[in-house]
């Protein structure tokens, strides 16, 4: 019953790899998906098929234990036991090789899908885009670079030229200075000269008076 029932999974399973082979669907995944659902549904009926088997066969066992002939029992029971999980794990080897069969032919599918002339075309589409994004990029960075280099050469220019402007203003402001303090200098010194001038005419005049003033007449003498 175990071994029919496995024939007819294998069987089912190869009627879905003749279909895709045969006449490949639209969506190759969709019949790959179906088989590897069979199979998880196999693996899960024959875990709780080995766990019913277990359980069977310690009962047994316990049973061989109230016999006389133990031993002989639990060899039957052993043996019994070895041929069942045997089948067991032939049916989770064939599931297995049948997996892998599946996943190398997706892999097989994919590797074909990627190198047909539509799929390197569509590649070849996507990496010139990409050049193109990655160049419109580097040219959109080097405009915003000049812009911001022209504008802080404006900024610099503007700057350097309120600099000399400031510059100027303060050399003219020190040299109106200095002219206005040679001015007062000179005004100062000719104040004085003039001032030594009057000084000394003054003096001139006072000993020009001196100098021709009459001597006074002695007195009569007396009768």
């Amino acid at each position: 019953m175990k071994n029919f029932v496995m024939g007819g999974l294998m069987a089912v399973l190869a009627v879905f790899a003749g279909a895709q082979t045969l006449a490949p669907s639209p969506e190759p995944t969709a019949s790959s998906a179906a088989r590897t659902g069979i199979i998880d549904t196999e693996r899960t009926r024959i875990r709780a098929e080995r766990s019913k088997l277990d359980a069977g066969f310690l009962a047994e066992d316990a049973v061989c234990y109230r016999k006389f002939l133990v031993n002989s029992c639990l060899g039957d029971v052993d043996a019994r036991r070895r041929e069942a999980m045997a089948d067991l794990r032939r049916q989770e080897i064939s599931l297995n090789d049948e997996e892998r069969r599946i996943k190398g032919a997706d892999q097989i599918r994919r590797t074909e899908e990627k190198s047909s002339p539509e799929k390197q075309q569509e590649a070849a589409d996507r990496r010139a885009k990409a050049v193109e994004d990655y160049q419109s990029r580097i040219e959109r960075e080097q405009k915003k670079q000049q812009d911001q280099a022209t504008v802080r050469s404006g900024e610099q220019a503007s700057s350097k030229a309120s600099a000399d402007r400031l510059k100027a203003n303060q050399e003219k402001a020190v040299a109106r200075s200095d002219r206005e303090g040679k001015a007062a200098e000179e005004a100062r010194k000719f104040n004085e000269r003039q001032k030594e001038a009057q000084e000394r005419r003054a003096r001139h005049e006072q000993e020009q008076l001196k100098r021709t003033k009459p001597a006074a007449q002695s007195l009569p003498m007396p009768q």
